[in-house]
């Protein structure tokens, strides 16, 4: 794969976000649920539409794609998409965790919601150069390192077992290293200045306002999650191009989740379930190859799909139950 195709698929994210900030989202307004998801529907038919980028670029191997210098690394489109699909929904499944905290994070530091899309967008992409050097540390290290695949997949199951007996996610930055760091290196104010994340204090200097705080904590808190869900799409793939694509695709549309899930996350409380046992399924999936077995990225498709809508209806069931009269 050419390092100029690289480039020309990071030309079109950057245009769809400047497309997103500029355009569709220039002015400072709280986002209507019905707005949200639609957009949330506008995201996720753009991922699925690149599915078929994939299939074709994988099965007629278009700029290189799906080559090594060794020959063929993915078999067929086929594969190749859902191999794709299936990090989608893994990385998707796992920013529901992150929505949770999101919303925590915005409720510490009282952030209006018509500002929150905006600290929300130089988030995901602080998230997608983040996780682009995770991934290309994670492929280094597995091509070099075909153990690492087994230390992938005991961490991913000691998370599963941590999440599994955790109590419920408490957010608490004042006593974070990072936004004590921050306050190091720059002055900060409790006072707003609309949508700005730097302002100038009567006395003529520049401080930070609390949504640099929010921004800066929300970055911080998805170096953590990336820790998860990056290791877990090696255990579908190790193909670099459909790990990044897969992982920024997810995060693109976590904007637009939050806000159209935020008014009912209280709804959810049992997708925790759904998460363990996809990292914990990943895991197994990871140090069973050790053995030679192996999962099919289909098969690891429909499970994974599986769970996630168990815990979805499980969640809404048990939530429907408790607000029924007796």
């Amino acid at each position: 794969m050419t390092l100029l195709f690289w480039i020309g698929f990071l030309a079109i994210i950057g245009a769809l976000l400047a497309l997103d900030l500029g355009v569709f989202h220039k002015q400072d307004t709280e986002p209507s649920a019905r707005e949200a998801l639609r957009w949330t529907f506008v995201w996720v038919l753009v991922a699925l539409t690149f599915a078929g980028f994939i299939y074709g670029a994988y099965g007629n191997h278009w700029f290189g794609i799906g080559l090594s210098g060794k020959g063929t690394v993915v078999d067929s489109g086929r594969e190749a998409a859902v191999q794709y699909l299936t990090g989608y929904l893994i990385e998707y499944t796992l920013s529901m965790d992150n929505i949770f905290v999101i919303a925590l994070i915005f409720s510490f530091f009282h952030v209006p919601p018509r500002f929150q899309h905006r600290v929300l967008f130089w988030g995901i992409l602080g998230a997608i150069l983040m996780r682009g050097a995770m991934i290309i540390a994670g492929a280094a290290l597995v091509a070099r390192f075909s153990w690492i695949i087994y230390v992938f997949g005991a961490f991913l199951i000691f998370t599963a077992l941590k999440m599994l007996f955790s109590t419920d996610e408490k957010v608490d930055p004042e006593h974070s290293w990072v936004i004590k760091a921050t306050k190091k290196f720059f002055p900060v104010t409790h006072v707003f200045d609309g949508h700005n994340f730097f302002t100038r204090l009567s006395n003529g200097r520049r401080a930070a306002t609390p949504l640099f705080l929010a921004l800066v904590f929300i970055e911080n808190t998805d170096i953590l999650f990336a820790v998860d869900s990056i290791p877990a799409i090696f255990a579908i793939t190790t193909d670099p191009f459909i790990v990044f694509t897969s992982n920024i695709f997810a995060i693109m549309g976590l904007r637009s989740l939050y806000f159209a899930l935020q008014a009912m996350l209280n709804r959810f409380h049992l997708l925790k379930y759904s998460l363990v046992f996809i990292l914990a399924f990943v895991g197994v999936k990871m140090l069973i190859t050790y053995f030679h077995i192996h999962i099919s990225a289909l098969a690891s498709l429909g499970v994974i799909a599986l769970a996630l809508g168990l815990g979805v209806a499980a969640s809404l069931w048990v939530t429907r139950a408790q607000a029924s009269p007796r």
